[in-house]
């Protein structure tokens, strides 16, 4: 299968829990208890994937990157926020030719 079909279909899932809840979904413990325990879980797994990619883990990379791909998606769902608005961007920016942004000049303290 690929990413994109993954993507949407979890993504489904996700919105399908929102308006249709599951008893004993993770999911729906999420929505229930709202946006600031989305964010801690977004934050804890944002860590998490830092520490594997530092420790050069691959295997273990690949699983936080992956709990921080679906926090990310139940984020985005609470928030109204849909994969194609993300798709939209990015061709927005892919499209954007020498966009580096330039060197910052030192600061001189005296």
């Amino acid at each position: 299968m690929e990413l994109q079909n993954i993507l949407e279909e979890l993504y489904g899932v996700i919105e399908d829990r929102k308006i249709n809840p599951v008893e004993g979904s993770y999911t729906n413990y999420l929505f229930r208890e709202g946006i600031d325990k989305i964010l801690k879980k977004v934050g804890e797994e944002s860590s998490e994937v830092i520490i594997a990619s530092k420790n050069n883990n691959k295997v273990e990379e690949v699983y936080e990157i992956c709990d921080l791909l679906y926090h990310l998606l139940v984020l985005m769902s609470n928030q109204g926020v849909k994969l194609e608005d993300l798709a939209e961007e990015l061709e927005r920016r892919r499209d954007k030719i020498c966009n580096k942004k330039p060197e910052r000049k030192a600061v001189n303290r005296i």
